[in-house]
């Protein structure tokens, strides 16, 4: 455990006037759920509106002629052909094609570009930036500068259009400078639950008025972070240091979908990002192990790190996140197996307390997403 006091972030203050139980995470003191509780968060956020305090994430901006072109060197994303105005996911890989972090990329225009990083990978981030492209571009981190809300759910549009109209205008992965409340803010519509929404990058100073603003309206209620894990479990999303980490290839993590075209063996710009080979070759050899959704087909919920078992008890896989389905009503599992047994309703177990719990190879999403694409 740490000795390092816990950062706060600048909605601290209004977390616990809001009664909210906070927990460390990733160096922060943050609020895992309020007195609603994390089931009914879950299932406000899923009808209405949900606002989340995720400014423990780190913003990076990226200046320069060349900013595109050297980010594209760190990740298997196209980025040099990337629209202003739009955001993509990425992921910044190893020599191995291991997963270092995945990060959302905007393009500001004029040579400017915005990272959105996870809280506990921030600062090796921040060195890798520095390390690898420091000479081709400016960098420059905004941890303290600017905060990160997210606004998610379907009623998400209509709560932040009556600040500004010109939102219900944008689709999925649409990134625009917005004036909230006369401060100059950043919004992309796009999140981590699966639903419709928008995340907001605010001057730290203003956001806790921005914060109170949204929740002023009837729609908007505060969400913890245990909501936000069951939400995007459910919305099959991956959680950096869980599903993925530095030895797992976006091959193996089942985010394929995440390399680009053009960045593919047989694209215009093919390779040039750390790794490459290596997930040249998963993509045409298959990979030993990947990543599956999977459904116990009992009330007990598998946790992360559980072993998953065959019909002889032969280990098979492991379990990297799970939990309980407050929108299935059920638990929901996701985990590594042995390819040659990731059929989709392949029957598997998984071992909790010694007992095994029947569970079935699923799809993911677990529920279906609602982006907005117009």
């Amino acid at each position: 455990m740490s000795t390092e006091p816990l950062l706060k972030t600048p909605l601290h203050a209004l977390h616990l006037e809001l009664g909210a139980r906070m927990v460390p995470f990733a160096g922060y003191d943050m609020p895992v759920q309020y007195p609603l509780g994390v089931m009914k968060e879950h299932l406000h956020t899923r009808e209405q509106a949900g606002l989340f305090d995720v400014s423990h994430m780190g913003q990076i901006r990226l200046r320069g002629a060349n900013a595109a072109k050297a980010l594209e060197s760190l990740v298997p994303v196209d980025i040099i052909d990337l629209p202003v105005g739009m955001q993509r996911y990425a992921m910044f890989t190893n020599q191995q094609g291991g997963i270092l972090d995945d990060l959302m990329v905007a393009n500001l225009g004029d040579g400017e570009l915005f990272l959105v990083v996870n809280a506990a990978c921030k600062d090796q981030d921040l060195a890798h930036l520095r390390q690898h492209i420091g000479d081709q571009c400016e960098i420059e981190p905004l941890f303290e500068e600017r905060a990160l809300l997210a606004l998610q759910g379907p009623a998400a549009v209509k709560v932040l259009e009556r600040l500004a109209p010109q939102v219900a205008k944008m689709t999925f992965m649409q990134f625009a400078p917005v004036q909230l409340l006369g401060e100059d803010c950043y919004v992309s519509r796009s999140g981590y639950t699966g639903e419709d929404g928008y995340e907001i990058s605010v001057p730290a100073d203003q956001a806790e008025t921005l914060a109170r603003r949204l929740l002023d309206e009837p729609e908007v209620a505060a969400i913890g972070l245990g909501a936000r894990d069951s939400l995007r479990l459910e919305a099959g999303l991956c959680l950096y240091g869980h599903d993925m980490n530095s030895t797992t290839t976006p091959v193996e993590a089942s985010l394929l979908w995440a390399v680009s075209k053009a960045r593919r063996a047989d694209g215009t710009r093919a390779g040039g990002f750390p790794g490459a080979a290596r997930v040249f070759a998963q993509e045409q050899e298959g990979v030993a192990r990947k990543r599956v959704g999977l459904l116990p087909q009992e009330r007990t919920p598998v946790r992360e790190g559980a072993e998953i078992v065959d019909e002889a008890g032969e280990v098979i896989g492991q379990v990297c996140s799970g939990g309980f389905g407050p929108t299935l009503g059920a638990p929901v599992a996701m985990g590594y197996l042995d390819s040659a047994r990731s059929a989709l309703d392949s029957q598997v177990w998984a071992i909790v307390r010694g007992k095994r719990v029947p569970m079935k190879v699923s799809r993911m999403p677990f529920v279906a997403q609602r982006y907005y694409r117009g």
